[in-house]
């Protein structure tokens, strides 16, 4: 259902997959999505799961593809936002996607956590350097960050238009791929590892598991209507060292 990721010995952290939920087809299990036509009744059984694995409120924004980010020292309604920061254990947040990259970030001494939405429009409109800029605000120190990325649609399955690419490669350089049939195409998690170096932070677990070709986590390129997966994250430690 979730696959842990080490961010830290005071952070608790991974990503979901469609397994262990209630969702009905299309949806097929532990969609967290909430604005995809599911059930929602099912919806929040699935958000209660999650939240229960993290051990405390699970915080999904409304996500715009934009680069606002929201700091939480409770929970709340975060509102429409695309870069979730926790600094307190009370505290879970994450991030859905349906083939987008879904970035946890972590200085675990500080008690600080982020989550980011990193599509291509919130990529090239700098929704990670406002996240990692929103931790530093709240007590982080980007030295000791580290990230993971998660499940997403990797360069040899997300085609573009040429002139698209050439856009995003201006502004995000590392981003050109070229798909397994020969056709023009973008590798975000290799440009969000770039920016997050470029912003200090150079200890970054990727996952290679290519949203459009693994049928355990959901693609909306794949399928259409489809549910949405998420990478969450709780910080274990009271925020406050620094």
């Amino acid at each position: 259902m979730i696959d842990q990721v080490d961010l830290g010995p005071g952070v608790r952290a991974g990503f979901t997959d469609r397994h262990g939920g209630v969702s009905l087809a299309p949806y097929d299990g532990l969609n967290l999505g909430d604005h995809v036509g599911d059930d929602p009744d099912a919806v929040a059984e699935n958000r209660r799961r999650v939240a229960e694995w993290l051990g405390a409120p699970l915080v999904l924004a409304r996500q715009v593809h934009g680069s606002r980010v929201v700091v939480l020292a409770s929970p709340a309604d975060a509102g429409e936002a695309d870069g979730l920061v926790s600094v307190d254990p009370g505290v879970a947040v994450g991030v859905m996607v349906a083939d987008c990259v879904p970035v946890l970030l972590a200085d675990h001494a500080a008690g600080v956590v982020g989550a980011a939405h990193a599509g291509r429009p919130g990529l090239v409109d700098g929704v990670l350097q406002a996240t990692v800029a929103a931790m530093v605000e709240a007590g982080a120190r980007v030295e000791r960050m580290v990230a993971a990325l998660g499940p997403s649609v990797q360069g040899v399955s997300y085609e573009v238009p040429a002139a698209m690419r050439d856009d995003v490669v201006a502004r995000v350089p590392g981003t050109a791929a070229t798909t397994s049939w020969g056709t023009p195409a973008l590798d975000l998690p290799s440009g969000v590892a770039a920016v997050l170096a470029d912003q200090g932070v150079t200890t970054v677990v990727r996952s290679d598991v290519d949203t459009y070709l693994e049928s355990r986590v959901y693609s909306f390129r794949r399928d259409g209507r489809t549910g949405r997966f998420a990478g969450v994250i709780r910080p274990l430690t009271k925020h406050g060292i620094t």
